[in-house]
């Protein structure tokens, strides 16, 4: 069972952000039922360009999952050691936080998925393909329903945190045609979901 030793309590971020680092706690349960930590893990960031850190905290590959057996973890265990995950787990959900530097560059990008992005430091704008703009601030939530998008961290000093749940989803289709991921200037730096074959 895990203790308050495992907590990490750093003021700057493991991957040289002043943000503070983040810890992922993991519940299960005994074998009377009970609730404990199944695990306590550290960030493990991923450095995407020179602008955005990644952090996945877990995945799933199956909706609704299955939790038997700690069958979830196991899996998401696997998927991580493969190094290809892309940005949508096909089948099932990826929990990520992301760090943006002060005045990164904004990177439009299309997922076939249903995402919630929720803003938990700094302010990001949500810039669409369409030319609209929103400035969103911490605990603002974006609902991202397939859409050619992109996020900046407007400030010149401050870095910006969002924590993204995204969810595979069905095709979406707009006139007859069907929108598949585009991932733009990411291409590259990361994989294809592969989730809109």
């Amino acid at each position: 069972m895990a203790t308050n030793d495992h907590v990490t309590k750093h003021t700057t971020s493991s991957n040289g952000t002043p943000l503070r680092d983040t810890t992922t706690f993991i519940t299960g349960h005994n074998a009377d039922a009970k609730a404990i930590y199944h695990s306590v893990k550290p960030a493990s960031w991923q450095k995407i360009r020179e602008t955005n850190y990644f952090n996945v905290s877990f995945t799933t590959s199956e909706m609704p999952v299955s939790m038997d057996d700690n069958k979830d973890v196991s899996t998401h265990e696997d998927v991580m050691s493969t190094g290809s995950l892309g940005l949508v787990r096909p089948n099932g959900t990826v929990c990520r936080t992301v760090d943006f530097a002060p005045d990164g560059e904004a990177l439009m990008h299309r997922t076939k998925s249903l995402d919630y992005g929720i803003v938990v430091e700094g302010e990001i704008e949500c810039h669409l393909d369409s030319g609209e703009v929103k400035t969103m601030k911490r605990g603002d939530v974006a609902v991202q329903r397939g859409t050619m998008h992109a996020w900046k961290n407007a400030s010149k000093t401050e870095w910006a945190r969002m924590v993204f749940v995204l969810q595979d989803s069905q095709p979406v289709k707009v006139g007859g045609k069907v929108l598949k991921e585009e991932l733009g200037h990411a291409e590259g730096a990361i994989p294809a979901s592969g989730n809109d074959q």
